[in-house]
């Protein structure tokens, strides 16, 4: 029997009916680590099996709206990471930052982007039933990956508080009851040489144990050319790491999967491109200053050059465990996870963009090892499928705990000669006074304490109406820490007393003594300007520590009726919740230590899912409303003159749109799937910063970052089936319309930092045997070489904008190998 996870073509939503999806429904069943139940090629779509409300079901019959990405897509494409997701489902969007610590998601233009150590994403991301504490956790390579399923909307009633915007639930494939796996390799070219290795054996032990283990390795150049090094290639990356499963059967009711796993990546990533000439803030047109003359010509997304004297960096390693027990007791199954992950993640960063201190234009550089790691526990119990009352209920609990040590260096220099040099001028010139080194250390860190307990139940009212009703209470406490030391910083005179100043991008001292000293200065009088300056002064070497706790209930109603066999409608209300958090980060002073609120949603949708032609067609429609309060969000500011971003309650937003999935096969061997969302997320009302100036706020009406209105991909792979060696082929295409990379009060930095609006066109072709067991696939990705910008943001040198430029943006091509055995 030929699987179709075996072909090669394009899914885009990927909802193919591979084996991993044709299942049959298990009553009553938890999650993982149940084994695929595999069905003929011949199955339409409409049996894909999914787990978006904690146990087995049908995609159909599932109230929520689900787009489903599985594995086979992702390879088919090249991209095996959640950044190739983005692509195939038009509501989920992706801010690639230049580390994956302040990489975010976005769901229906909802998302947190935050450089905070102590603040938490909207869009929970989940991997074999364990929550990552951090998204930037799964941002790297997949590996066995059998499905993604993207869940859009509130779904804090069985995934937690920080699913706000949605989830993003990850499942690996299940180790097989026979030996046999696979071997692949692939070249990749054209912007940037990229080799790949993957693999995975499934080893039965016994009738009763088996596992699976699996590794990839894959080395990549990278995509932009740094001059200050020769012209050397960066933005590449080398990953490596492994999988191991073992599923035990103590008997046919009881069952534990032990799943371990561990990567390593060193990535020389990701340096922001000059893409723009100086600005003209007021007026947003573009001018010349000295630091010009240090800079690659800007070409705006069409930029590939740097001239950075600090290789920009990431070193990421990751581990984790977790035991999976699920017991059939037979009115109820009673599942237990116990997880551990560790994730130690070092920033290098070259904050300038230039080759060297010059006169005027500072050299920034940033070292910043963060480590984390995370304890959690849930219980549930799940009833049988399809009786009167089918329910899940459990208790969750986690302790997430994250320290960051980072330093930002210094070199400054001033003119020593008057009139200053005009023309740019290093610091090592005769023309430069002596340079200064000042420096900062900061020492802080977060603890999350979660504790949950939850539950949703729906009533069979007959055959075809359903009434869902859930709720869930969350505990939160959240703990942070904050010390910062400061050398080499000049001294100024405020209110008759010698006080340290900022240097660019450093703050002087803050910890406890200077928080003391600054609050009683202000209970004295004392103007904030002043209170601000002079609170260093009081600085005693002890951590500043703060605390917070808050409890919330919420939950989720609904109703469902199926109108006839094919057709399923629904309506939900769900209330999401996000837990409180702090703007912890390197320059924090005593104006930022206010706690940021908790972030709630009220979301409304309505969805028809039409499962048509014995199940080959699948056409599924949503529709929603969301608005949040106390919106956590950043916003730019200025810090000790360098652009950093302000994590804050930034007032009430709200989305509305519709959502379409596609998924048709009109015959056995052709796929077609496609899918298009549209998206109308803005600011109803906007709180600015504690302490920000009147004109930083954001009118009502403002789009929100991320949120491009439109959005869609559609895609078809099929196969010529000869008995012997049978080609194969495969097209996807996507298109998006304009969107913000920049949440800011002033509407010149949006129009300058906005993405232009784009399509992308992928193919491949391809060879196998007929069984399968061998495979040649080639494929060219960006055929129409289309160039855009991941990210734009102000902040460059004269003022000059950065753009983040993703491998996607320029054309190339690969070849892979596969023997399954």
């Amino acid at each position: 029997m030929i699987k179709t996870h075996m072909l090669a073509g394009v899914a885009a939503i990927a909802i193919v009916a591979s084996p991993g999806f044709a299942q049959t429904p298990q009553t009553g069943a938890a999650t993982a680590p149940e084994a695929a139940t595999t069905t003929p090629d011949d199955t339409g779509p409409g049996d894909i099996i999914v787990t978006a409300q904690k146990r087995s079901e049908r995609l159909q019959d599932v109230p929520v709206a689900v787009s489903v990405v599985s594995g086979a897509a992702l390879e088919a494409q090249g991209k095996l990471n959640l950044e190739g997701a983005v692509s195939l489902v038009p509501s989920f969007n992706f801010l690639k930052s230049g580390t994956t610590l302040n990489q975010s998601l976005f769901l229906r233009g909802v998302g947190t982007a935050t450089f905070s150590i102590a603040g938490e994403p909207s869009i929970s991301t989940v991997v074999d039933g364990v929550v990552y504490s951090r998204s930037g956790e799964a941002f790297g390579d997949l590996l066995d990956i059998d499905r993604i399923e993207v869940l859009r909307g509130p779904q804090g009633t069985l995934f937690g508080k920080n699913a706000s915007a949605g989830v993003i639930n990850i499942i690996s494939k299940q180790p097989g009851s026979e030996l046999g796996g696979y071997v692949e390799g692939g070249y990749f070219g054209g912007n940037g040489a990229e080799w790949r290795l993957r693999g995975g054996v499934d080893v039965p032990i016994g009738d009763n144990v088996k596992t699976r283990i699996g590794g990839f390795y894959s080395d990549y150049d990278g995509n932009i050319r740094n001059q200050a090094f020769g012209g050397r290639r960066v933005n590449g990356y080398k990953h490596y790491g492994f999988r191991a499963q073992a599923n035990i059967d103590f008997s046919p009711n009881v069952t534990l999967a032990l799943i371990g796993d561990y990567h390593h990546n060193n990535d020389d990533c990701c340096a922001e491109v000059i893409g723009s000439p100086p600005i003209v803030g007021a007026t947003g047109a573009t001018t010349t200053n000295p630091s010009t003359a240090a800079l690659p010509t800007p070409f705006y997304d069409q930029s590939r050059t740097i001239n950075q004297n600090l290789i920009t960096a990431t070193k990421e390693t990751g581990y984790g465990f977790s035991a999976q027990l699920n017991a059939d007791l037979g009115m109820a199954t009673v599942t237990s996870i116990t997880a551990y992950r560790n994730y130690k993640n070092t920033e290098i960063r070259d904050g300038d963009f230039l080759d060297r201190a010059y006169i005027g234009f500072n050299q920034l550089h940033d070292f910043g090892p963060q480590t984390g790691h995370t304890f959690s526990q849930e219980f549930r119990l799940t009833s049988p499928g399809h009786q009167l009352i089918d329910y899940v209920a459990g208790i969750y609990y986690s302790r997430a705990i994250s320290r960051r040590i980072f330093t930002r260096n210094d070199v400054v220099c001033a003119s020593a000669v008057v009139p200053a040099p005009t023309a740019l001028t290093p610091c090592t010139s005769a023309s430069a006074a002596p340079s200064t080194t000042p420096s900062g250390t900061a020492d802080y860190g977060s603890t999350f304490k979660n504790l949950a307990f939850f539950g949703q139940a729906t009533l069979n009212l007959g055959d075809r109406f359903r009434i869902i009703g859930g709720l869930r209470y969350t505990d939160d406490q959240l703990n942070i820490f904050h010390i910062r030391t400061t050398t080499g910083l000049a001294t100024a005179v405020s209110g008759g007393l010698t006080v340290p100043t900022a240097a660019p991008g450093i703050q002087p001292n803050f910890d406890q003594g200077v928080f003391d000293r600054y609050t009683a200065l202000l209970a004295a009088g004392t103007p904030t300007a002043i209170a601000l300056a002079q609170a260093p002064l009081g600085s005693n070497g002890v951590p500043f520590r703060t605390k917070t706790t808050n409890d919330n209930l919420s939950g989720k109603a609904g109703v469902q009726f199926d109108v006839n066999h094919d057709v399923m409608a629904y309506a939900t209300y769900a209330r999401g919740y996000k837990g409180p958090a702090y703007n912890v980060f390197f320059n924090l002073t005593a104006t930022g230590t206010n706690r940021i609120s908790p972030e709630t949603a009220d979301a409304y949708e309505i969805g028809l899912k039409n499962s048509l032609m014995n199940g080959r067609l699948v056409i599924n429609l949503a529709a929603y409303y969301a608005k949040y309060h106390n919106f956590q969000a950043n916003n730019p500011d200025l810090v000790a003159g360098v652009v950093v971003t302000r994590f804050t309650n930034a007032g009430t937003i709200s989305t509305r749109g519709g959502e379409l999935d596609l998924l048709w096969r009109p015959v056995r061997d052709l796929n077609i799937s496609g899918g298009v969302a549209y998206t109308d997320a803005k600011v109803d009302q906007f709180n600015p910063a504690p302490g920000a100036a009147p004109t930083a706020t954001v009118q009502p009406g403002t789009p929100l970052a991320y949120a491009p209105k439109w959005k869609g991909s559609l895609a078809a792979d099929y196969r010529i089936r000869t008995g012997s060696i049978e080609p194969f082929f495969g097209a996807q295409a996507s298109y998006q319309s304009k969107q913000l990379s920049a949440f800011s009060p002033d509407p010149i930095l949006r129009q300058l930092a906005t993405i232009k609006a784009y399509g992308l066109v992928n193919l491949s072709a391809g060879i196998a045997d007929a069984d399968d067991h061998y495979r040649l696939t080639f494929q060219v990705r960006n055929v129409f070489d289309t160039s855009f910008a991941a990210a734009i943001i102000n902040g460059g040198p004269g003022g000059a904008y950065r753009y983040q430029i993703p491998r996607d943006a320029d054309r190339y091509y690969g070849v892979t190998g596969r023997i399954n055995f």
